[in-house]
């Protein structure tokens, strides 16, 4: 009988021991998987394929109070974006592009550009889908605050196929940030410094739709 308690009570101990070491491997286990994810990247998938094997261009459009404050934003977000995609031409498949140029040159000779149907940018521009992006949102301070950055860029994409341009075949918002943290003002960040890098994380976001990246974990952006 006492051999018998002896030997359950021996039993209790190693599976309580047992279940604390499991506990611990496998938070250990899952330590080492956030600090992997942490620092390094994932796959993340097209959003929009229908470029394949057609031409495309890339128009943006802003409010004029927004071109007023900073009349290089859509020449520099187009050109970007045309480039981006040029470079992932082997991954997206597409049968041709127009140069950022030609799109910038045919706006400036046509003024009323932005009041045409989107399907007759897609005839004047001779191309197959229009990737066609409206900022809405343009700022590198808060409202009332031009002592601290508080940089926010925000829009929508929308893709118009020479199919059925009517209507957007595809559409996606995008709202980038910079800052990460406030109370940073002009000593800590030049006004171009701001500008590049929110420009950039737009750019990255608009570009990313159309083929396959890798991504961060735990984007800033």
């Amino acid at each position: 009988m006492i051999w018998t308690r002896r030997a359950t009570l021996i039993a209790g101990l190693t599976l309580a021991l047992a279940a604390i070491g499991g506990c611990n491997i496998l938070g250990f286990g899952g330590a080492m998987v956030e600090s992997y994810r942490r620092n390094s990247t994932h796959l993340v998938k097209a959003t929009y394929t229908g470029l394949a094997g057609k031409s495309w261009a890339v128009v943006v459009s802003a409010d004029r109070s927004i071109l007023g404050e900073n009349p290089d934003l859509a020449v520099w977000v187009t050109t970007k974006i045309t480039e981006r995609l040029v470079q992932a031409q082997n991954q997206i498949g597409a049968g041709g592009y127009v140069p950022a140029e030609r799109v910038l040159r045919y706006q400036y000779d046509n003024p009323s550009w932005n009041a045409k149907a989107r399907e007759d940018l897609i005839h004047a521009l001779g191309v197959q889908r229009l990737i066609f992006i409206e900022f809405s949102e343009y700022r590198l301070h808060e409202p009332g605050n031009q002592y601290l950055w508080d940089g926010e860029a925000a829009g929508t994409l929308s893709v118009y196929e020479a199919e059925s341009p009517q209507e957007a075949a595809f559409e996606k918002a995008i709202q980038v940030k910079f800052p990460d943290k406030q109370g940073f003002g002009p000593n800590d960040y030049t006004r171009k410094a701001v500008t590049t890098v929110l420009c950039t994380r737009f750019v990255d976001r608009a570009s990313w739709l159309f083929y396959d990246h890798q991504e961060p974990y735990y984007p800033d952006y």
